[in-house]
């Protein structure tokens, strides 16, 4: 998700050499401020913070943060002269213990999901279609890879991963011959494993590889993606000043769940029951922005990528005293 500043652009357009999924949906719902603050919990490459920049004044300021390595790097080549820009490596299920946070935001942006960075280097075991080291850590200094996960893990573990994550309904059989594989040797690339878990699958569907949902599965299941993303929802609900904005975009329909339910929760009562006690008066601290938003046949055609992207905006009410 890098490259250069195309001096052409309209505030619509993202940088041609990145494409930053859903981008003016994104920087609408963002509704950026001048004078405001906002945090990028998943830089990736920088387009959605590149475009938020764009729409800030001098007083304005832009917080970044991700899990991984090179994105800090490529964050910091890019935007560590911009006085408006702070940046932290880490995941944003922290972003409360951040000070620069603590004084509150007008907009939080949260891209979930793998970065196309980290699907086109083979070297990071993302990707069942370039055979690398099986190891799809987002931060690759935190937890155990894939392949020391598959190592020690047990049938029943590995199987419910695959079904709960991926949703992938030969689970059982695929932590088998895992199982069966490793008494043999290790399991330590990329095509190993997908080749095993072809042999079991069988076809895909469509024109999806076989191993597609087990790879998601493994990978939602080493980065605690499901974990962190409650986590940081909560953490930038804390941080947004009233009419702030919360902004994510899911890719995978466990993710946008979480993401429904939990504006849900703040913005609308819990159903009642009559055979319970009436609850006290229900105050909506969210208001949810719409429908969510898919990306449209333009930007498909030119980013196939974002055909599974879902976006989802929530703004925070001003707090009610009684």
């Amino acid at each position: 998700m890098a490259g250069g500043r195309d001096k052409t652009l309209t505030p619509d357009q993202p940088p041609q050499a990145h494409l930053p999924v859903l981008f003016a949906q994104v920087m609408e719902a963002l509704r950026v401020l001048k004078d405001g603050a906002y945090l990028d919990g998943t830089f990736g490459r920088g387009g959605h913070a590149l475009g938020v920049l764009e729409r800030l004044g001098p007083e304005g300021r832009l917080l970044l943060m991700d899990k991984d390595p090179e994105a800090i790097v490529c964050a910091e080549q890019r935007f560590a002269a911009d006085t408006r820009v702070s940046i932290r490596r880490g995941s944003f299920a922290q972003m409360g213990l951040w000070p620069q946070v603590q004084g509150g935001l007008d907009g939080v942006l949260l891209d979930l999901g793998v970065s196309s960075p980290q699907l086109d280097v083979a070297e990071r075991g993302f990707s069942f279609a370039k055979d690398g080291p099986l190891d799809m850590r987002m931060d690759p200094d935190s937890g155990l890879s894939a392949a020391q996960w598959l190592a020690q893990a047990g049938r029943e573990e590995i199987a419910d991963v695959l079904w709960t994550y991926g949703e992938e309904r030969r689970s059982r059989r695929i932590a088998d011959a895992i199982i069966a594989q490793r008494t043999l040797e290790p399991i330590t690339r990329t095509a190993a494993l997908a080749a095993l878990i072809a042999r079991v699958v069988g076809r895909g569907e469509g024109d999806r590889h076989p191993a597609t949902r087990s790879f998601q599965a493994i990978r939602i299941h080493v980065n605690r993606e499901l974990a962190d993303l409650e986590l940081g929802l909560e953490a930038a609900y804390q941080a947004l000043r009233a009419n702030g904005r919360l902004v994510v975009i899911s890719f995978h329909s466990l993710e946008d769940r979480i993401v429904k339910r939990f504006i849900a929760h703040k913005a609308q009562p819990p159903a009642g029951n009559r055979r319970l006690p009436a609850l006290q008066h229900f105050q909506p601290s969210l208001r949810s922005l719409g429908a969510a938003q898919r990306a449209d046949n333009a930007e498909l055609a030119i980013n196939p990528r974002a055909r599974s992207a879902v976006l989802r905006v929530a703004e925070r009410l001003p707090e009610v005293l009684p």
